[in-house]
């Protein structure tokens, strides 16, 4: 069984659905609201696990009932939470979404997990050590981050990093890892190179391999020294978009043993699957409902 840890955000995802997106200043009448648990490392852990991998999660929670859901939620999930800390007199981080179009806007607000620290990192490297891959994004602070990156260098273990919320970082980290995992403009970004439109010349740039998602379009994906190559989407009815890089990024450690070409396929399967359902964690397929989808589009 694949082993998988991730270290990364916890939220409560606070969404409405709405017939279309409001304009400042303008009050719209919703269609539905729900709380459903989420956070890009959350939901990149749920993915995992559904897709049959063996998952430890690293992280923080608030002292309030949301996070008492979510923690219940990971456990429901079969994740290992011995390492989701209660941070007290803090409340859990939010996303308030809302859906329309099969698009989706979004606010987080990080609160307990601004509070992850390099040492909740370094107190997991035995759980870290005996993993098969190591997720990690943005919306956790960014010592925990290098903290993660330099651990697992340490301990052997490959890293997939998903540089969201986009920022510029440190050639260093893009040393440490086995994949970075952007859009275009997140790439951009992390490059410091915001005025190249060519994306491939983007990646080409990059000093680390990139497997960079173009949405309905699929994905590309270039190791080491080879030329950016393409693997097409999947033709799908969007209801909701929200975590599908998660799914994306989750399924690629999954799948990555059965050789990139393969992991990439996968990846953009699950997540077609995911964006055709409603909520983050909500929509993410398990590993028979990737095969059975994968048969169909053969």
């Amino acid at each position: 069984m694949t082993r998988i840890v991730v270290v990364g955000s916890i939220n409560m995802d606070l969404v409405t659905l709405a017939p279309r997106f409001v304009e400042p200043g303008e009050t719209l009448t919703g269609d539905r609201f729900l709380t459903i648990p989420g956070g890009k490392g959350a939901n990149q852990a749920v993915a995992a696990a559904r897709l049959g991998a063996k998952v430890a999660m690293v992280g923080n929670i608030g002292d309030d009932a949301f996070g008492q859901q979510l923690y219940d939620g990971l456990k429901a999930e079969g994740i290992d939470v011995s390492h989701v800390t209660r941070v007290e007199g803090i409340g859990s981080g939010t996303a308030s979404i809302t859906v329309a179009g099969g698009e989706n806007e979004i606010i987080v607000v990080p609160a307990a997990n601004g509070r992850v620290t390099p040492a909740q990192v370094e107190a997991a490297r035995d759980t870290i050590r005996g993993a098969d891959a190591l997720l990690v994004q943005l919306e956790i602070p960014l010592d925990a981050v290098d903290a993660t990156l330099r651990i697992a260098q340490e301990e052997g273990v490959p890293v997939i990093l998903n540089p969201a919320p986009a920022q510029r970082l440190p050639v260093e980290w893009l040393n440490r890892v086995r994949f970075l995992t952007p859009n275009q403009h997140e790439l951009a970004t992390v490059l410091g190179d915001a005025g190249e439109t060519d994306f491939r010349e983007l990646m080409r740039r990059a000093p680390c391999p990139v497997v960079l998602t173009r949405g309905a379009e699929g994905a590309w994906f270039r190791d080491t020294d080879d030329e950016p190559r393409h693997q097409a989407g999947f033709k799908v009815d969007a209801v909701d978009s929200t975590g599908a890089g998660d799914t994306f990024n989750a399924a690629l450690a999954v799948y990555l043993a059965e050789g990139l070409d393969v992991a990439v396929r996968k990846a953009c399967a699950t997540a077609a699957i995911a964006v055709s359902r409603l909520g983050a964690q909500g929509g993410m397929p398990r590993a028979d409902e990737v095969a059975a989808f994968l048969e169909k589009h053969a």
